[in-house]
This record gives structure tokens, C-alpha cells and sequence, in this order.
């Protein structure tokens, strides 16, 4: 049998709270896998219902990742959660075995005089990245009002290498006052009928992935399906984990080892400088050489390409892109290096 890894105290005290509010879960034992629970939001009538919320732990985070499939907000979830010890509901904090200590300003001295806990000298390479391209704090963006309904605007297959679809991601787009709002939710095709719930951690474009280990071409890791399939339209081979930042895992790693090049394009801002921190960090060690790179103009790969900069003009990430062996400070791919796609 196979030994499943440990979950920490926020799996147990979220899973507590949930089969004590909505009754058991459905999925593996494995609390890294997907198992599935009615959602206290919009499915605690009592009356029938495909289980809809999905919660998996992240041993490498030290965090349980709570996410609806109909897109339920994560906040409003725990806040139906009566806490199973404490006379509060649950909130945002559960979710962390340990809630990440707070790093004190170059200078700050605490209530006695001394230090902080962390000194200038042992800032990870991914904050240090942060704080050089001086990447704000990002708060979301107040839209107004709802001003009509959610538009199902396109669908992404995740497909084994042989072809057999495994699941979907949906892409919705919802009118604002002040723009439009953007979400996705995930489906399980069972071989009868779709599902609305997680599925198996397999990159997009698996089959494109095995073509490029087979003969020998860049890899490229992008954040969204989006940004993938722009990527293709300019000759690229890519792909991306579903969940965008932060849901990239080793299970996703595993599918691209042997590449000899794989270049990871950080969306700018801090999310996706450390989500490609952490694909790079997976990726070590699996394949000849992780590039990690940048849009020059823009936020992500589709604003690069929008610009009319060509693939090989991406820039490097400082002190997250680290080549070994030591190459031009600019990326160079020999094959792309005439792609363009302006007018596309």
C-alpha cells in the first residue's frame, strides 16, 4: 500500500470543521489529492448535491488549499465553519500549519532594543528579487457593482499523453461597473459524464511536453493557460499547472524531467515571481538547465508577445535566474530567435 504523506493541524482542524458542518468528503486518503466536501456556501440547503469544494493539503507550504468549483470565495467558505475547539468561525489564518513570521524592516529594533528575527544577509533569493524590481503590495481592484451575468468565454482541456481528457478548466468572465471580473472553476470528465471538482495534477499540453522531451526542444512554463496557448501560436512549446500561482506542485515537475532546457516566464508581480521561484526549485535537478525569464514590456508572456518583442527577448529574472553553465545575460532560444507575432 502507499504510504501517504502526513497532513499538518490546518488539514485536520479544516477537515474537523467541514465533516462536522456538511457531513464526509469524498476522494482518496491522500490529503495531498483533491477530496471533496459540500460546499457551506451555496450548498448547505440540505437538499442533494455533487459535492463541490475541494481540499488538499500542501506539505511544502505547510498549508490546506480550500478552493470551490463554483467559485465560492475561499474567505466566505471558512467564515461558515464553526471553529471545533473555539468559540469563532473559522478564517484565512486556518489555513497555515504556522502563520509566516513578519519580517522586520532593515534597522527595526524589537521592545527590548535587539534585532529583528531576520537580518538583511539571509533574505531568500525570491524577496530579494521582490524587493529589487520593487514589486507592490497588490490589493484587489474595487470593480463596482455586478452589471450582468457570468459568461462562459473558453474551456482548457488537460489531457493524458495518450490523449484520454482527464479535466477542465473553465474560464468565466462577469461584467462589472468598472471592468470585468475573471474566474475559473475546475471539471472532471469520469469517461461518462463531467464533473464540477478537481482533478489529477497534470500540466497542460501533456502531449506537447513529451514531444519536447523526444526531441530535445525548450520547454516552457507559463502561468496560465492563456499565456500557453499564446505561446504556441508563436511556435513554442509550453504549459502550466491548473490554479495559476502558488498551485504548481512536484507532481507537476515530475512530468518534465529529462528536458534539457526549460525556461519559467514569471508573471511581474509577487505571486508570480514566487510561483516561478517554486517551479524552478522543483524543477532542479530534473532537467539540464531552468532558465527563469521575464516579459520586457508588461506583465506576462501574451503582453511581451502584444508588444511586438520577440521570444528571445525576454529578460532574465535577477536572483532568480541562475544559469548554469554561465550564459549571455540575455536569453537566447537559436531556434525562436525570428518568431514574431506582432498582428497576430
Amino acid at each position: 500500500m502507499a504510504q501517504h504523506q502526513p497532513a499538518g493541524p490546518s488539514y485536520h482542524l479544516i477537515t474537523t470543521a467541514l465533516k462536522r458542518t456538511m457531513g464526509p468528503g469524498h476522494g482518496t486518503h491522500d490529503p495531498t489529492r483533491w477530496t471533496n466536501y459540500l460546499c457551506p456556501v451555496h450548498e448547505g440547503d440540505g437538499r442533494p448535491h455533487t459535492p463541490s469544494l475541494g481540499v488538499r493539503y500542501d506539505p511544502e507550504q505547510g498549508k490546506t488549499i480550500v478552493r470551490c468549483w463554483a467559485t465560492c470565495d475561499d474567505e466566505k467558505v471558512l467564515a461558515r465553519l464553526p471553529h471545533p475547539t473555539e468559540n469563532r468561525q473559522l478564517g484565512v489564518r486556518d489555513m497555515f500549519d504556522r502563520l509566516p513570521e513578519r519580517r522586520r524592516e532593515p534597522g527595526a529594533s524589537g521592545a527590548g532594543g535587539g534585532q529583528g528575527p531576520r537580518r538583511a544577509g539571509v533574505v531568500s533569493p525570491v524577496e530579494q528579487a521582490i524587493l529589487a524590481a520593487r514589486l507592490p503590495i497588490l490589493s484587489k481592484p474595487d470593480l463596482g457593482v455586478q452589471t450582468g451575468v457570468p459568461e462562459k468565454v473558453d474551456a482548457y482541456l488537460y489531457r493524458w499523453p495518450d490523449g484520454h481528457v482527464e479535466g477542465a478548466v473553465i474560464r468565466v468572465h462577469t461584467p462589472h461597473e468598472h471592468g470585468t471580473k475573471k474566474s475559473f472553476y475546475q471539471r472532471r470528465w469520469t469517461g461518462t459524464q463531467w464533473e464540477d471538482a478537481g482533478f489529477a495534477p497534470i500540466p497542460f499540453q501533456l502531449s506537447d511536453i513529451r514531444e519536447g522531451l523526444d526531441t530535445g526542444r525548450e520547454i516552457y512554463v507559463c502561468e496560465g493557460e492563456k499565456d500557453v496557448q499564446r505561446a504556441n501560436r508563436a511556435g513554442l512549446i509550453a504549459t502550466c499547472n491548473v490554479g495559476g500561482a502558488g498551485s504548481w506542485t512536484p507532481e507537476h515537475a515530475r512530468w518534465l524531467a529529462g528536458a534539457g532546457r526549460v525556461v519559467v516566464v514569471a508573471d511581474r508581480d509577487r505571486p508570480g515571481y514566487r510561483h516561478a521561484a517554486k517551479v524552478a526549485d522543483t524543477l532542479a535537478g530534473r532537467v539540464g538547465e531552468v532558465r527563469v525569464m521575464q516579459a520586457r514590456g508588461g506583465k506576462d508572456l501574451s503582453d511581451h508577445l502584444d508588444a511586438g518583442y520577440e521570444v528571445s527577448e525576454l529578460d532574465p529574472v535577477p536572483y532568480l535566474d541562475r544559469p548554469h553553465p554561465p550564459q549571455q545575460d540575455r536569453f537566447r532560444d537559436p531556434a525562436m530567435s525570428r518568431a514574431r507575432t506582432r498582428g497576430r
